[in-house]
């Protein structure tokens, strides 16, 4: 993770996109007397509203992470795919 400040994005904003974008890294942008923002690649943007919205139901938050605990218990079965 990396700060800058706001000029500092402002007079290197091709190298702050290339570091969210490239790196992978996010990008917060310190803005005195406001909120800060986070710069962050679109992959890495569609990625958390995907988990956003596979988690926004509650009986799909359920079984998601019911199924996690059984992959951590080794409880997993392989099926062969069909072509």
């Amino acid at each position: 993770m990396q700060v800058v400040s706001l000029t500092e994005a402002r007079n290197n904003l091709k190298a702050v996109f290339d570091a969210a974008y490239n790196d992978h890294e996010d990008v917060i942008i310190h803005r005195k007397g406001n909120e800060n923002v986070v710069v962050i690649s679109f992959d890495e943007y569609n990625s958390m509203k995907e988990m956003q919205y596979l988690f926004s139901s509650q009986k799909n938050n359920d079984r998601l992470l019911r199924s996690l605990n059984d992959a951590r218990d080794g409880k997993t079965s392989e099926k062969e795919l069909l072509e």
